[in-house]
């Protein structure tokens, strides 16, 4: 449980949801009086709420889940206009805040991937742990997995198992896909762990994870472009940032930390840079200075105790990075 300046039950807000590496995050972050911050993946409001719980502060909830921005209605009413839900994707986060007259904030917090409140209820089709509509889609709006498992081709599908899953045995699954659907269309999310486990076979099962799981994984990156939002959120934290304020980012996956953390290596000056007897190599010195700041060279892992409470939480890293320049003060702050 985050150590804050007030608990949340004595701020008048309703019973708390620890996301995972709440208490580092909010650390990082370090929220202070008369700030606004940004969590750009409100899911159950457990950042936000820690964040608003840590210091006077303002925070924006965003979330192109509408599911969790109306669970979060009461939080936003108990927040004394603290707390103002947003209805979007972050990576549009500086013209979502641009809006609202918000050209400059402290802070953004970043937990990707599928909230357990998705994961946890059938009808959205994210688990294959309990059987439901095969859908996926964090909005509710597009394709749904069931529209790409049963209208891809073969090729594609394997694509998408290798890119965004990993998947070794990604043309095996491809092909039993392909041949099932012939028989009518994949709707629901058993029949497709059904598929894949029969495809792997006996070996597969012994496994620690179950055998549907990147399969899964990587149809939901695909449907919601998990990947190209998290570009895109990475390059509106950097606009909307203040000098001084903090990014800290919560992945789950190898994918999703890669990019983060390559990021913030392009942005400290960290990255590949071109020869200084390029030509024009010397003509933008001010374009080649570091931006950034690394917080934390190595990942941030959460506790053993941490993960005993919630198993979800063992894949987490969380990285954060810093906006250089003077700290910064005032309402945008």
């Amino acid at each position: 449980m985050i150590a804050a300046s007030k608990p949340a039950a004595a701020a008048g807000m309703p019973a708390p949801h620890i996301p995972v590496m709440c208490e580092e995050v909010v650390r990082h972050l370090a929220p202070r009086p008369g700030g606004t911050y940004v969590d750009g993946t409100l899911g159950a409001g457990g950042y936000s709420r820690a964040l608003l719980a840590a210091a006077d502060c303002r925070v924006f909830g965003i979330d192109r889940d509408p599911e969790a921005i109306s669970a979060a209605r009461r939080l936003e009413a108990a927040s004394e206009g603290r707390l103002t839900l947003v209805e979007g994707r972050f990576g549009d986060m500086a013209e979502l805040l641009g809006a609202r007259g918000v050209s400059a904030v402290a802070g953004v917090a970043l937990d990707l991937g599928v909230s357990s409140m998705q994961v946890d209820t059938p009808a959205r089709g994210f688990s294959f742990r309990h059987d439901g509509p095969l859908d996926m889609r964090m909005s509710g709006d597009g394709p749904s997995a069931a529209d790409v498992v049963n209208a891809a081709s073969e090729s594609e599908l394997a694509d998408i198992l290798f890119t965004y899953g990993e998947e070794r045995q990604s043309r095996r699954i491809a092909r039993a896909i392909v041949r099932a659907r012939a028989n009518g269309r994949i709707e629901r999310t058993g029949q497709l762990a059904d598929i894949v486990r029969r495809a792997l076979g006996p070996a597969a099962a012994r496994e620690k994870i179950d055998p549907a799981t990147r399969t899964f994984q990587a149809l939901r990156i695909h449907v919601n472009d998990e990947l190209g939002e998290l570009q895109r959120g990475l390059a509106a934290a950097d606009t909307l940032l203040a000098p001084g304020g903090r990014l800290a980012v919560v992945s789950f996956h190898s994918l999703e930390d890669r990019t983060v953390k390559e990021f913030l290596r392009a942005r400290a000056g960290e990255g590949p840079r071109p020869s200084r007897h390029a030509p024009g190599a010397h003509k933008d010195d001010d374009a080649a200075r570091p931006g950034w700041r690394i917080v934390t060279r190595r990942p941030v892992t959460p506790g053993a105790a941490e993960c005993a409470v919630n198993p979800r939480a063992r894949s987490a890293r969380l990285r954060v990075g810093e906006k250089l320049g003077a700290v910064p003060t005032g309402e945008a702050a």
